[in-house]
C-alpha cells in the first residue's frame, strides 16, 4: 500500500481522465468528419495547445533537472512509438471507426505489452498471464469479427494504436530504472509536438473556422487535464485500485458516440470487451501480487 492511499481522490481523478478522453475522441471526430480536418493536422494542434495548457505543472516537477538524462536516443525512440500511436488512433476516429469499436480494442493494449514483457523483456510471464492474453484477444476478435462480410480493414487501427502504446509502455518501464517519471513526462510533451509537425506537413491546412478552434482548443485543454488526472490518480492511490475505474472509459465512450453521432453498438461489443476487461484484469492483479510478494532491501 502507498503511504498516502487516498481511494476517493484516485477513483475521481481517473474518471476525469476517462470522461475528458471520451469528449476528446468525439471532438476529434466532428472536426474530421464534419469539417474535413485531416487527423495529422487534427493530432498537431490538439497536442501543442495540450502542451501550452500544462506548462506551469511542468514547472511544479522541476522542468531543468527533469531533463538530465543519459537515454536521451531511448526517449526519442519512445516518444516516436507514442506518436504513431496517436496518429493511427486520430486516423481510425476520422475515418471514421465507430467509437465503441475503436476504444473496446485499444483496451487490448496491456495484452500486447504482456506479450512484449515475456518476449522482448524476457519476463516470466508464466502460463496463467500467457492463458489470460490469449483469452484477451479472443474477446478483440468477437467485437471485430474479421469473418464477417462488413469488415473493414480501417477496423485495424485501434489495434495498431494499441500495439504501439504498448511497445510505449515497455520503453517506459526500462526506462524508468533509471529516470524519474517527471523525466518521462517532460520528455513525452517536448518531443510529441515537432513529431507531430513532421507528419502533419504533407497534409497541412490551418483551420479557417472559429468553431473549429473553439474544438481544438477544448480538445487540447482536455488532453492537458486528463493527462494531469491519470498522474493525480496513481499519486494519490494504490495502481491496482485506481486501475479498474480507467475500463470506464469503454461506456462514457459508448455513451458520447450515441449521443453525437448516433452509433448504437451491438450485442457483441459487450461480450468482447467483457472478457478483454476480465483478462486485462486478472494480468494487473497477478502483477500487483507478484511485486507485492518480492523482497525489499531494509
Amino acid at each position: 500500500m502507498s503511504l498516502q492511499h487516498h481511494p476517493i481522490q484516485g477513483a475521481a481523478s481517473m474518471l476525469a481522465a476517462g470522461a475528458s478522453f471520451a469528449l476528446v475522441n468525439n471532438i476529434a471526430q466532428i472536426v474530421s468528419i464534419n469539417h474535413g480536418m485531416s487527423s495529422t493536422m487534427v493530432a498537431l494542434i490538439q497536442y501543442a495547445i495540450a502542451f501550452v495548457v500544462i506548462i506551469p505543472y511542468l514547472r511544479t516537477l522541476g522542468f531543468r533537472r527533469s531533463l538530465r538524462t543519459s537515454n536521451f536516443p531511448a526517449h526519442l525512440f519512445r516518444v516516436f512509438l507514442s506518436v504513431i500511436g496517436i496518429q493511427l488512433w486520430m486516423w481510425a476516429l476520422a475515418y471514421p471507426v465507430p467509437i465503441w469499436q475503436g476504444i473496446a480494442l485499444l483496451m487490448t493494449s496491456p495484452l500486447f505489452a504482456t506479450l512484449g514483457s515475456g518476449l522482448l523483456l524476457k519476463e516470466n510471464v508464466g502460463p496463467a498471464r500467457w492463458f489470460a492474453t490469449l483469452c484477451g484477444f479472443v474477446g478483440a476478435m468477437i467485437i471485430l469479427e474479421p469473418w464477417s462480410d462488413n469488415f473493414n480493414w480501417a477496423s485495424l487501427l485501434p489495434v495498431g494504436a494499441a500495439f504501439f502504446w504498448a511497445c510505449y509502455s515497455l520503453m517506459v518501464k526500462k526506462l524508468s530504472a533509471d529516470d524519474s517519471p517527471s523525466t518521462m513526462v517532460v520528455y513525452l510533451l517536448l518531443l510529441i509536438t515537432p513529431f507531430n509537425l513532421f507528419l502533419a506537413l504533407p497534409e497541412w491546412s490551418v483551420p479557417s473556422s472559429g468553431i473549429v478552434w473553439v474544438f481544438l482548443i477544448i480538445a487540447g485543454s482536455l488532453t492537458a487535464l486528463a493527462q494531469w488526472a491519470i498522474v493525480k490518480a496513481y499519486a494519490v492511490a494504490d495502481a491496482s485500485f485506481v486501475q479498474p475505474f480507467d475500463h470506464a472509459k469503454l461506456p462514457m465512450n459508448v455513451l458520447a458516440g450515441w449521443l453525437v453521432f448516433g452509433w448504437a453498438p451491438p450485442g457483441r461489443l459487450w461480450l468482447g470487451a467483457a472478457i478483454i476487461i476480465a483478462s486485462v484484469a486478472f494480468i494487473t492483479q497477478w502483477e500487483t501480487r507478484k511485486r507485492k510478494s518480492m523482497p525489499t532491501l531494509k
